[in-house]
Protein backbone atom coordinates (compact mmCIF):
# COMPACT_ATOMS: atom_id res chain seq x y z
CA UNK A 1 0.00 0.00 0.00
CA UNK A 2 1.18 3.59 -0.36
CA UNK A 3 1.93 5.91 2.64
CA UNK A 4 2.13 9.71 2.66
CA UNK A 5 6.13 10.19 3.73
CA UNK A 6 8.02 13.26 4.50
CA UNK A 7 9.30 15.23 0.99
CA UNK A 8 12.43 14.10 -0.19
CA UNK A 9 15.08 16.96 1.30
CA UNK A 10 17.66 15.87 -0.92
CA UNK A 11 16.00 16.15 -3.93
CA UNK A 12 14.83 19.19 -2.48
CA UNK A 13 18.17 20.66 -1.62
CA UNK A 14 19.05 19.91 -5.22
CA UNK A 15 16.82 21.27 -6.86
CA UNK A 16 16.68 24.61 -4.48
CA UNK A 17 20.66 24.87 -4.32
CA UNK A 18 21.16 24.64 -7.87
CA UNK A 19 18.68 27.29 -8.33
CA UNK A 20 20.28 29.78 -5.73
CA UNK A 21 23.58 29.31 -7.30
CA UNK A 22 22.03 30.19 -10.99
CA UNK A 23 21.47 33.50 -9.67
CA UNK A 24 24.59 33.88 -8.25
CA UNK A 25 26.05 32.74 -11.18
CA UNK A 26 24.22 34.91 -13.47
CA UNK A 27 25.50 37.52 -11.68
CA UNK A 28 28.82 36.85 -12.24
CA UNK A 29 28.70 36.08 -15.57
CA UNK A 30 26.43 39.15 -16.69
CA UNK A 31 27.29 42.22 -14.48
CA UNK A 32 29.90 43.65 -16.54
CA UNK A 33 27.71 42.74 -20.41
CA UNK A 34 24.25 44.64 -18.47
CA UNK A 35 26.21 47.41 -16.78
CA UNK A 36 26.97 48.23 -20.45
CA UNK A 37 24.27 47.01 -22.38
CA UNK A 38 21.38 48.16 -19.89
CA UNK A 39 23.28 50.94 -17.81
CA UNK A 40 23.25 48.96 -14.46
CA UNK A 41 25.18 45.90 -13.51
CA UNK A 42 22.03 44.49 -11.81
CA UNK A 43 19.74 44.05 -15.01
CA UNK A 44 19.87 40.42 -15.38
CA UNK A 45 20.48 39.13 -11.68
CA UNK A 46 17.11 41.09 -10.67
CA UNK A 47 15.36 39.76 -13.10
CA UNK A 48 16.91 36.03 -12.72
CA UNK A 49 16.33 36.59 -8.52
CA UNK A 50 12.31 37.45 -9.81
CA UNK A 51 12.11 34.42 -12.06
CA UNK A 52 13.74 32.78 -8.95
CA UNK A 53 11.39 33.31 -6.53
CA UNK A 54 8.38 32.49 -9.17
CA UNK A 55 9.59 29.14 -9.68
CA UNK A 56 10.41 27.99 -6.18
CA UNK A 57 6.39 29.66 -5.49
CA UNK A 58 5.60 26.89 -8.19
CA UNK A 59 7.68 24.26 -6.84
CA UNK A 60 6.08 24.80 -3.51
CA UNK A 61 2.66 24.62 -4.56
CA UNK A 62 3.09 21.51 -6.87
CA UNK A 63 4.65 19.87 -3.97
CA UNK A 64 1.40 20.46 -1.91
CA UNK A 65 -0.76 19.21 -5.75
CA UNK A 66 -1.36 15.42 -5.06
CA UNK A 67 -0.05 14.62 -8.26
CA UNK A 68 -2.89 12.03 -9.31
CA UNK A 69 -5.00 14.85 -9.94
CA UNK A 70 -2.93 15.14 -13.35
CA UNK A 71 -4.32 12.18 -14.51
CA UNK A 72 -7.68 13.66 -15.35
CA UNK A 73 -7.62 13.83 -19.49
CA UNK A 74 -8.56 17.66 -19.26
CA UNK A 75 -5.66 18.44 -17.94
CA UNK A 76 -3.43 16.20 -20.30
CA UNK A 77 -5.13 17.20 -22.95
CA UNK A 78 -5.72 20.71 -22.22
CA UNK A 79 -1.81 21.38 -21.52
CA UNK A 80 -0.88 19.51 -24.92
CA UNK A 81 -2.93 21.52 -26.83
CA UNK A 82 -2.36 24.66 -25.19
CA UNK A 83 1.33 23.82 -25.73
CA UNK A 84 0.97 22.87 -28.82
CA UNK A 85 -1.34 26.16 -29.98
CA UNK A 86 1.67 28.31 -28.52
CA UNK A 87 4.30 26.92 -30.63
CA UNK A 88 2.16 27.72 -33.99
CA UNK A 89 1.64 31.41 -32.26
CA UNK A 90 5.66 32.13 -31.93
CA UNK A 91 5.81 32.37 -35.82
CA UNK A 92 3.67 35.19 -35.21
CA UNK A 93 6.53 37.15 -34.04
CA UNK A 94 9.27 38.62 -35.21
CA UNK A 95 12.58 36.38 -34.89
CA UNK A 96 15.50 36.90 -32.23
CA UNK A 97 18.76 35.38 -33.74
CA UNK A 98 17.24 34.49 -36.52
CA UNK A 99 14.76 32.40 -34.82
CA UNK A 100 11.12 32.16 -34.16
CA UNK A 101 11.46 30.52 -30.14
CA UNK A 102 9.75 33.36 -28.31
CA UNK A 103 5.96 34.94 -27.65
CA UNK A 104 6.83 38.74 -26.64
CA UNK A 105 4.93 40.85 -24.46
CA UNK A 106 6.64 44.18 -24.33
CA UNK A 107 9.90 43.64 -22.76
CA UNK A 108 8.91 39.90 -21.31
CA UNK A 109 9.09 36.93 -23.26
CA UNK A 110 8.14 33.10 -23.11
CA UNK A 111 9.51 30.27 -25.02
CA UNK A 112 6.66 27.61 -25.39
CA UNK A 113 8.56 25.09 -26.19
CA UNK A 114 10.06 24.64 -22.35
CA UNK A 115 6.27 24.32 -21.43
CA UNK A 116 5.91 21.37 -23.83
CA UNK A 117 8.76 19.09 -21.93
CA UNK A 118 6.44 19.09 -19.04
CA UNK A 119 3.11 18.78 -21.18
CA UNK A 120 4.62 15.69 -23.25
CA UNK A 121 6.07 14.13 -20.47
CA UNK A 122 2.84 14.12 -18.94
CA UNK A 123 0.55 13.19 -21.89
CA UNK A 124 3.39 9.75 -22.23
CA UNK A 125 2.96 8.84 -18.52
CA UNK A 126 -1.17 8.96 -18.45
CA UNK A 127 -1.46 7.58 -22.10
CA UNK A 128 1.20 4.48 -21.41
CA UNK A 129 -1.12 4.00 -17.93
CA UNK A 130 -3.98 3.35 -19.88
CA UNK A 131 -2.07 0.67 -21.91
CA UNK A 132 -0.91 -1.17 -18.99
CA UNK A 133 -0.42 -4.89 -20.95
CA UNK A 134 -0.54 -3.15 -24.05
CA UNK A 135 3.00 -2.15 -24.00
CA UNK A 136 3.97 -4.27 -27.00
CA UNK A 137 0.80 -3.31 -29.31
CA UNK A 138 2.33 -1.21 -32.50
CA UNK A 139 -1.15 0.72 -33.40
CA UNK A 140 -2.66 0.95 -29.77
CA UNK A 141 0.36 1.96 -27.82
CA UNK A 142 3.61 2.81 -29.78
CA UNK A 143 2.37 4.78 -32.49
CA UNK A 144 0.20 7.11 -30.94
CA UNK A 145 3.01 8.28 -28.60
CA UNK A 146 5.34 8.64 -31.49
CA UNK A 147 2.57 10.73 -33.24
CA UNK A 148 1.65 13.04 -30.42
CA UNK A 149 5.93 13.13 -30.05
CA UNK A 150 6.16 13.55 -33.57
CA UNK A 151 4.22 16.33 -33.92
CA UNK A 152 5.55 18.40 -31.42
CA UNK A 153 8.84 17.62 -32.68
CA UNK A 154 8.27 19.07 -35.53
CA UNK A 155 6.80 22.40 -34.48
CA UNK A 156 10.05 22.81 -32.11
CA UNK A 157 12.19 22.05 -35.36
CA UNK A 158 10.80 24.74 -37.34
CA UNK A 159 10.62 27.94 -34.78
CA UNK A 160 14.40 26.14 -35.47
CA UNK A 161 15.46 24.67 -31.79
CA UNK A 162 16.96 21.03 -32.66
CA UNK A 163 18.34 20.72 -29.41
CA UNK A 164 15.05 21.14 -27.44
CA UNK A 165 13.39 18.99 -29.94
CA UNK A 166 16.17 16.30 -29.38
CA UNK A 167 15.34 16.36 -25.55
CA UNK A 168 11.56 15.48 -26.73
CA UNK A 169 12.84 12.71 -28.34
CA UNK A 170 14.86 11.06 -25.77
CA UNK A 171 12.21 11.76 -23.30
CA UNK A 172 9.87 9.84 -25.76
CA UNK A 173 12.16 6.93 -26.11
CA UNK A 174 13.08 6.60 -22.20
CA UNK A 175 9.66 6.53 -21.40
CA UNK A 176 8.36 4.26 -23.88
CA UNK A 177 11.74 1.94 -23.54
CA UNK A 178 11.03 1.86 -19.47
CA UNK A 179 7.24 1.57 -19.91
CA UNK A 180 8.27 -2.25 -21.94
CA UNK A 181 7.78 -1.32 -25.78
CA UNK A 182 9.16 -3.62 -28.13
CA UNK A 183 13.15 -3.12 -28.97
CA UNK A 184 12.34 -3.84 -32.38
CA UNK A 185 9.62 -0.68 -32.64
CA UNK A 186 12.16 1.85 -31.07
CA UNK A 187 14.57 0.52 -33.56
CA UNK A 188 12.36 1.44 -36.20
CA UNK A 189 11.55 4.43 -35.07
CA UNK A 190 15.32 5.18 -34.60
CA UNK A 191 15.85 4.28 -37.92
CA UNK A 192 13.86 6.73 -39.61
CA UNK A 193 14.62 9.68 -36.70
CA UNK A 194 18.63 9.82 -37.61
CA UNK A 195 17.85 9.63 -41.26
CA UNK A 196 16.42 12.58 -40.57
CA UNK A 197 18.30 14.10 -37.88
CA UNK A 198 21.45 13.60 -40.86
CA UNK A 199 19.55 16.00 -43.09
CA UNK A 200 18.81 18.68 -40.84
CA UNK A 201 22.51 18.71 -39.72
CA UNK A 202 24.34 18.06 -43.51
CA UNK A 203 21.67 20.02 -45.44
CA UNK A 204 21.38 23.18 -43.48
CA UNK A 205 24.20 25.70 -43.94
CA UNK A 206 24.64 26.95 -40.35
CA UNK A 207 24.58 23.63 -38.66
CA UNK A 208 26.86 21.81 -41.30
CA UNK A 209 29.44 24.81 -40.22
CA UNK A 210 28.87 23.57 -36.32
CA UNK A 211 29.83 20.19 -37.40
CA UNK A 212 32.75 21.34 -39.29
CA UNK A 213 33.86 23.26 -36.08
CA UNK A 214 33.09 20.34 -34.06
CA UNK A 215 35.55 18.38 -35.28
CA UNK A 216 38.24 20.85 -35.85
CA UNK A 217 37.58 23.66 -33.24
CA UNK A 218 41.07 25.33 -33.58
CA UNK A 219 40.21 25.60 -38.02
CA UNK A 220 39.02 29.06 -37.43
CA UNK A 221 38.97 30.28 -33.88
CA UNK A 222 38.11 33.89 -34.77
CA UNK A 223 35.23 32.76 -37.18
CA UNK A 224 32.77 29.63 -36.80
CA UNK A 225 34.67 28.05 -34.35
CA UNK A 226 34.87 31.77 -32.44
CA UNK A 227 32.39 30.84 -29.66
CA UNK A 228 33.96 27.13 -28.79
CA UNK A 229 37.41 28.17 -28.94
CA UNK A 230 36.18 30.96 -26.38
CA UNK A 231 34.38 28.44 -23.76
CA UNK A 232 37.24 25.96 -23.71
CA UNK A 233 39.84 28.86 -22.81
CA UNK A 234 37.45 29.79 -20.53
CA UNK A 235 37.12 26.45 -18.67
CA UNK A 236 40.51 25.39 -19.17
CA UNK A 237 42.09 28.74 -17.50
CA UNK A 238 40.33 28.00 -14.39
CA UNK A 239 42.75 24.83 -13.49
CA UNK A 240 41.77 23.11 -10.33
CA UNK A 241 40.65 25.84 -8.13
CA UNK A 242 39.45 28.49 -10.51
CA UNK A 243 40.19 32.12 -10.79
CA UNK A 244 37.85 33.09 -8.23
CA UNK A 245 34.44 34.52 -8.28
CA UNK A 246 33.78 37.60 -10.57
CA UNK A 247 37.09 37.21 -11.66
CA UNK A 248 36.98 35.16 -14.68
CA UNK A 249 38.06 36.85 -17.87
CA UNK A 250 36.31 35.27 -20.88
CA UNK A 251 32.83 36.82 -19.66
CA UNK A 252 34.56 40.53 -20.52
CA UNK A 253 32.82 40.23 -24.19
CA UNK A 254 34.83 37.57 -25.39
CA UNK A 255 32.48 34.86 -24.49
CA UNK A 256 29.16 35.19 -26.38
CA UNK A 257 25.70 34.04 -24.26
CA UNK A 258 28.14 33.23 -21.03
CA UNK A 259 24.86 34.08 -18.28
CA UNK A 260 22.70 31.57 -20.57
CA UNK A 261 23.72 28.75 -22.78
CA UNK A 262 27.40 29.13 -21.82
CA UNK A 263 27.64 29.58 -17.90
CA UNK A 264 28.69 26.44 -17.46
CA UNK A 265 32.13 27.76 -18.82
CA UNK A 266 31.90 30.78 -16.24
CA UNK A 267 31.42 28.12 -13.68
CA UNK A 268 34.47 25.98 -14.62
CA UNK A 269 36.88 29.31 -14.93
CA UNK A 270 35.78 31.24 -11.75
CA UNK A 271 35.39 28.11 -9.51
CA UNK A 272 37.55 25.47 -11.37
CA UNK A 273 37.68 21.95 -11.37
CA UNK A 274 35.96 21.36 -8.21
CA UNK A 275 32.98 23.89 -8.93
CA UNK A 276 32.63 22.20 -12.20
CA UNK A 277 32.53 18.75 -10.35
CA UNK A 278 30.22 20.18 -7.26
CA UNK A 279 27.67 21.35 -10.19
CA UNK A 280 27.56 17.63 -12.01
CA UNK A 281 27.24 16.32 -8.79
CA UNK A 282 24.59 18.21 -7.86
CA UNK A 283 22.62 17.34 -11.07
CA UNK A 284 23.52 13.37 -10.06
CA UNK A 285 22.31 13.52 -6.45
CA UNK A 286 18.94 15.25 -8.50
CA UNK A 287 19.27 11.87 -10.89
CA UNK A 288 19.36 9.78 -7.81
CA UNK A 289 16.77 11.12 -5.94
CA UNK A 290 14.44 11.88 -8.73
CA UNK A 291 14.58 7.92 -10.17
CA UNK A 292 14.51 6.46 -6.86
CA UNK A 293 11.63 8.83 -5.64
CA UNK A 294 10.34 7.65 -9.52
CA UNK A 295 10.28 3.77 -8.95
CA UNK A 296 8.95 3.80 -5.26
CA UNK A 297 5.96 5.63 -6.63
CA UNK A 298 2.96 3.82 -5.81
CA UNK A 299 1.09 3.40 -9.47
CA UNK A 300 2.70 3.25 -12.85
CA UNK A 301 1.43 7.33 -13.64
CA UNK A 302 3.74 8.46 -10.95
CA UNK A 303 6.48 6.22 -11.65
CA UNK A 304 6.07 6.95 -15.53
CA UNK A 305 5.62 10.86 -14.88
CA UNK A 306 8.94 11.09 -12.37
CA UNK A 307 11.05 9.09 -14.61
CA UNK A 308 10.15 12.07 -17.59
CA UNK A 309 11.21 14.37 -15.41
CA UNK A 310 14.26 13.41 -14.35
CA UNK A 311 15.29 12.12 -17.97
CA UNK A 312 14.58 15.65 -19.38
CA UNK A 313 16.52 17.68 -16.87
CA UNK A 314 19.16 15.68 -16.31
CA UNK A 315 20.32 14.44 -20.14
CA UNK A 316 19.66 18.50 -20.87
CA UNK A 317 22.18 19.34 -18.10
CA UNK A 318 24.54 16.80 -19.67
CA UNK A 319 24.02 18.05 -23.16
CA UNK A 320 24.67 21.26 -22.30
CA UNK A 321 27.39 20.44 -20.21
CA UNK A 322 29.11 18.64 -23.06
CA UNK A 323 28.38 21.86 -25.17
CA UNK A 324 30.23 23.87 -23.50
CA UNK A 325 33.20 21.06 -23.65
CA UNK A 326 33.21 20.47 -27.12
CA UNK A 327 31.80 17.14 -26.55
CA UNK A 328 29.21 17.80 -28.69
CA UNK A 329 28.26 20.21 -31.81
CA UNK A 330 27.42 23.60 -30.90
CA UNK A 331 23.45 23.77 -29.69
CA UNK A 332 21.68 26.85 -27.99
CA UNK A 333 20.23 24.89 -24.80
CA UNK A 334 20.10 26.09 -21.23
CA UNK A 335 21.82 24.79 -18.23
CA UNK A 336 18.74 23.42 -16.26
CA UNK A 337 18.49 25.76 -12.84
CA UNK A 338 21.54 28.00 -13.15
CA UNK A 339 21.40 29.25 -17.20
CA UNK A 340 19.54 32.95 -17.36
CA UNK A 341 15.36 33.26 -18.37
CA UNK A 342 13.08 32.01 -16.54
CA UNK A 343 10.79 30.81 -19.37
CA UNK A 344 12.91 27.81 -18.40
CA UNK A 345 13.20 28.19 -15.07
CA UNK A 346 9.98 28.24 -14.12
CA UNK A 347 8.73 25.02 -15.68
CA UNK A 348 11.65 23.33 -14.41
CA UNK A 349 10.69 24.14 -11.00
CA UNK A 350 7.18 23.39 -11.20
CA UNK A 351 8.20 19.73 -12.87
CA UNK A 352 10.58 18.99 -9.58
CA UNK A 353 8.03 19.68 -7.40
CA UNK A 354 5.61 17.46 -9.03
CA UNK A 355 8.53 14.52 -8.97
CA UNK A 356 8.74 15.87 -4.94
CA UNK A 357 5.04 15.33 -4.48
CA UNK A 358 5.20 11.99 -5.86
CA UNK A 359 8.14 11.44 -3.26
CA UNK A 360 5.74 11.61 -0.79
CA UNK A 361 3.82 8.87 -1.52
CA UNK A 362 5.76 4.53 -1.86
CA UNK A 363 4.82 1.75 -1.95
CA UNK A 364 5.13 -0.03 1.12
CA UNK A 365 6.13 -3.22 -0.10
CA UNK A 366 8.10 -1.81 -3.05
CA UNK A 367 11.25 -2.67 -4.64
CA UNK A 368 13.73 -0.33 -6.11
CA UNK A 369 14.89 -2.63 -8.85
CA UNK A 370 11.92 -3.42 -10.13
CA UNK A 371 11.03 -2.57 -13.58
CA UNK A 372 8.39 -0.46 -14.82
CA UNK A 373 7.29 -2.47 -17.32
CA UNK A 374 6.91 -5.75 -14.29
CA UNK A 375 3.47 -4.16 -13.27
CA UNK A 376 0.03 -4.96 -14.14
CA UNK A 377 -3.32 -3.14 -13.03
CA UNK A 378 -5.35 -5.83 -11.54
CA UNK A 379 -8.21 -5.88 -9.51
CA UNK A 380 -7.53 -2.12 -8.59
CA UNK A 381 -4.01 -2.58 -8.04
CA UNK A 382 -0.99 -2.74 -9.24
CA UNK A 383 1.14 -6.12 -8.97
CA UNK A 384 4.04 -7.63 -10.04
CA UNK A 385 4.55 -10.29 -12.72
CA UNK A 386 7.58 -12.37 -14.21
CA UNK A 387 9.16 -11.24 -17.47
CA UNK A 388 11.81 -13.58 -18.58
CA UNK A 389 12.76 -11.30 -21.27
CA UNK A 390 11.90 -7.99 -22.83
CA UNK A 391 10.12 -8.61 -26.00
CA UNK A 392 11.64 -8.01 -29.14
Amino acid sequence: MARKLQVDEWLFAAAVGLSLFGVVMVYSASAVSAASQNGSQYHYVIRQSVWTALGLGAMLAAMRLDYTLLRSPVVVYGLLILSAVLLLAVFGFSPINGARRWIKFKSLRMQPSELTKFALTLFLAWFLERRAGEEGSLGKTFMPCLSVTGLLVVLVVAEPDLGTALMLAVVCGVMLYAAGARLSHLALAAAPALVGLAALLLFVPYRLARMVTFLDPWADPQGASYQVVQSLIAVGSGGVDGLGFTAGRQKMFFLPFAHSDFIFAVVGEELGLLGALTVIGAFGLLLWRGMRAAMRAPDRFGMLLGLGIVTGIVAQALFNISVVLALVPTKGIPLPFISYGGSALVPTLFAVGVLLNISQHADAGGDLRLPISDLRFEDNRWVRFPIANRQS
